[in-house]
């Protein structure tokens, strides 16, 4: 699949995804359409490449979208939404409670995103503002009704306070709360961002996927997988040996620097994004670690 190739979700009517070509990486950034009687979109990719969007909906003859629903208001996940709310003016914009006023005014969003991704921003487009009376905030067990299929809101702020994921009927659509699926090698790889990165709540995240007992996970990075609950526990497995590692470098190198270095040297992500995606991701995830550190938040319950 190509950056803006445009795929059907295999055993799921009327449900596609594209992908968007995000950081000019193939196989990184899928936005999902559902062409029900109501469609929708979920996420919206960084704004960039959003013509790979507008031409999928077009080759799908769907000129009308209700809703546009990004799982959380990071850019890589709704920087496009101001500009797809734009393009199609029925459309209603739904989003955690904690991130409407962030789409309403992106100001702080930019601010952050730029302070996070560091050398990655080119890749950006300046987010656009979504009009106050064109989108609702949702919370832990909203529904939104599709027509002919309804989609609940589950909580997941592991990830941010702000994360979302949408079931229905087997389906789960899970933003970042279920990692990164690297399908060439079957294997989902941590996200860990800052400034809000929580690797408990990230793990009780999974978990509540899991109670979904879902058929297929719709991850948006990057593309459909018939559910294995071995796969997610390695995920929660994942998580916990990945701050452990960040811990232990800290407590050995001179600074922080040189504990990001360390990752960022030894890291394989080159080899699945190519050495600029690979080592931006590398750094990204070092940094919500260790602030997490900082801040406390790398309790982990004992699972005994």
């Amino acid at each position: 699949m190509a950056p803006g190739d445009l795929e059907a979700v295999a055993d799921w009517p009327n449900l596609y995804y594209v992908d968007t070509g995000m950081y000019d990486v193939a196989g990184y950034g899928a936005v999902y359409i559902l062409d029900t009687a109501e469609p929708a979109v979920i996420d919206t990719g960084i704004g960039t490449n959003r013509e790979y969007i507008f031409d999928a909906l077009d080759d799908l003859g769907i000129d009308s979208l209700s809703y546009i629903l990004p799982t959380h208001v990071h850019l890589d996940h709704a920087g496009g939404a101001g500009f797809l709310a734009e393009v199609f003016p029925d459309a209603e914009v739904l989003v955690h409670d904690r991130g409407v006023d962030h789409l309403i005014d992106p100001g702080r969003l930019i601010e952050g995103t730029k302070a996070a991704v560091d050398e990655m921003w080119p890749y950006y487009t300046e987010p656009q503002p979504v009009p106050d009376g064109r989108i609702a905030g949702l919370t832990d067990g909203d529904e939104v009704d599709l027509g002919d299929r309804t989609l609940t809101a589950h909580a997941a702020p592991g990830h941010a306070p702000h994360q979302l994921v949408f079931e229905s009927d087997g389906l789960v659509f899970t933003g970042d709360a279920a990692g990164i699926y690297v399908a060439a090698r079957d294997e989902i790889r941590v996200t860990s961002p800052p400034p809000q990165f929580d690797v408990q709540q990230c793990i009780d995240d999974v978990s509540m996927i899991q109670s979904l007992d879902p058929d297929t996970l719709c991850f948006a990075h990057f593309g459909p997988r018939s559910y294995d609950e071995g796969l997610l526990d390695g995920y929660k497995r994942g998580l916990i040996e990945w701050v452990e590692a960040i811990r232990q470098q800290r407590d050995r190198q001179s600074d922080d620097e040189a504990v990001i270095d360390h990752f960022v040297t030894n890291t394989d992500l080159t080899e699945i994004w190519g050495t600029e995606k690979g080592w931006a991701e590398t750094r990204l995830n070092v940094r919500g670690v260790l602030a997490a550190l900082d801040q406390g938040r790398v309790d982990i319950d004992d699972p005994s």
